[in-house]
């Protein structure tokens, strides 16, 4: 095998390819973290020198579209309020036609209830002057001075 001497130190052909092995892996590694540090470094300047975007067009935006919610939401507690009073004013009134209807009814009732004892005692009265007309009739047919008789008929 093939060996290397340099200052008095004899190296064979195995230690060589181990020290060009490790030189290799020492020279990668440096230069990894070169990069690493290199890319930090950037990284860092890019960091100081961020400018955080204008956002003020979508606040803006957000802020009006709070306001228009906020303008809805009061609109709407307001038409709820005025169902609610509406809903309590219908069923006032509704109560106050439901009473009204019964009073009408009763009057209705008694109204004719004494229709009909109007017409029964019509009757009755009919009937008893029908009677007492009757009797009148047979009384002046009957009578022997009226040259009618009720017999003859």
């Amino acid at each position: 095998m093939p060996s290397i001497e340099y200052s008095g130190l004899k190296v064979s052909g195995g230690k060589v390819f181990a020290i060009f092995t490790l030189l290799g892996a020492l020279g990668g590694a440096a230069w990894t973290g070169f990069t690493f540090y290199q890319d930090y470094l950037d990284m860092r300047e890019k960091i100081t020198l961020y400018t955080e975007p204008d956002l003020s067009q979508y606040d803006e935006g957000m802020a009006v579209l709070k306001s228009e919610i906020d303008m809805i939401l009061q609109e709407i507690t307001i038409i709820s309020d005025v169902a609610r009073d509406m809903r309590s004013d219908m069923k006032a009134d509704l109560r106050q036609m439901n009473g009204d209807i019964r009073h009408i009814t009763e009057i209705v009732n008694d109204v004719e209830d004494r229709q009909k004892e109007d017409a029964r005692e019509l009757l009755d009265e009919m009937k008893l002057l029908e009677e007492s007309l009757d009797l009148k009739i047979d009384k002046a047919l009957n009578n022997p001075l009226n040259s009618m008789s009720a017999k003859s008929k």
